[in-house]
């Protein structure tokens, strides 16, 4: 009997830990399933800060080798493991699996867990879709489980302009919250038409006017955390998205009678579902600034780190036109 051939894929893979140029295409095994697991043919990887600040310094010590990039995907159920009853073959999904492992969603194929996917709303394309995962489950877990955040609650979300916190005034606003949005005078748009009181940004990201909220969302860090306890009513929780490491503080948190949280978000079937469900109301929208080419994953990273593009960069395993926005380009 002859010995069966694993089949190939094309992927994005850091050769070393640096600047963008480390990332090459490479040749890899299509990856192989455990139980419950799903084989999703990509059709478009969220590009993320996270994805370029692992391939700059390598970040945690988990990756394979060679080191596939991409947490983001969406795209075609190809196959099904032995175990896994949620999802079939010929499924549009998309999601954030297996977290903070990647999803090495940067190749034409990707093992995932079915219960960390769920269905793409109907209507919805594959850059679209890419865009949502992390940026969304993030917003979410910040909102619901890190602030607890009730109906009729003031939510403050500071840079309402960027990935997460774009998403993070509508979900609050899906939630039945009051909600304040801060950021740029000209990234406020989106937050007004969702129903958010905007407010501009300082000129270190913090409101410029002041007022007390339930729950004030933190993007910042370092000395900006700090100040945002002027934004937080007593009593109140301030949820921030990145480490704090000043002790300080804590300390005028705790004399104030607010609680600091941080969030680190993981997988969610469930929470991509209700992501999903709020896309189909017209309640949540993507914001697609540039799709490229698989093969153009540098690129992509230098126009992320650049910064400026308002929206999230998508890569297309299976495109073929180049530095195209990504809107309406997908059948």
């Amino acid at each position: 009997m002859g010995v069966a051939v694993q089949p190939m894929m094309q992927a994005i893979a850091a050769t070393a830990w640096g600047g963008p140029e480390v990332l090459q295409l490479v040749e890899v095994p299509v990856p192989s399933l455990s139980l419950g697991d799903v084989l999703v043919r990509v059709e478009a990887a969220g590009v993320n800060p996270t994805d370029w600040k692992s391939r700059a310094t390598g970040g945690r010590k988990f990756w394979r080798d060679p080191a596939i990039l991409g947490f983001d995907i969406a795209g075609v159920v190809e196959a099904v493991a032995d175990g896994s009853n949620l999802l079939s073959c010929g499924d549009r999904v998309f999601g954030m699996p297996r977290f903070p492992l990647p999803a090495e969603g940067y190749a034409q194929y990707a093992a995932a867990p079915a219960r960390q996917l769920a269905r793409m709303p109907a209507g919805l394309t594959f850059s679209q879709a890419a865009s949502l995962p992390l940026a969304g489950l993030t917003a979410l877990q910040a909102l619901e489980e890190a602030g607890k955040l009730k109906p009729g609650q003031s939510v403050l979300v500071c840079a309402a302009g960027g990935g997460v916190g774009r998403l993070a005034v509508q979900i609050a606003v899906a939630l039945g919250a009051v909600v304040t949005a801060c950021a740029r005078a000209e990234r406020l748009g989106d937050a007004a038409t969702a129903g958010a009181t905007v407010v501009e940004a300082a000129h270190d990201g913090t409101p410029a006017i002041p007022s007390r909220h339930d729950v004030v969302i933190d993007p910042f860090g370092g000395e900006r955390t700090k100040a945002l306890l002027d934004w937080c009513a007593p009593g109140g929780i301030l949820v921030s998205l990145i480490p704090r490491t000043d002790p300080a503080v804590k300390d005028a948190a705790r004399a104030r009678g607010i609680v600091l949280r941080r969030v680190v978000v993981e997988p969610s079937g469930a929470g991509m579902e209700r992501i999903a469900q709020w896309v189909e109301k017209g309640r949540l929208r993507s914001h697609v600034a540039l799709a490229l080419p698989l093969t153009d994953a540098a690129q992509a990273h230098r126009a992320g780190e650049r910064g400026g593009l308002d929206g999230k960069i998508v890569l297309q395993p299976w495109h073929r036109s180049r530095g195209r926005t990504a809107e309406g380009m997908e059948p």
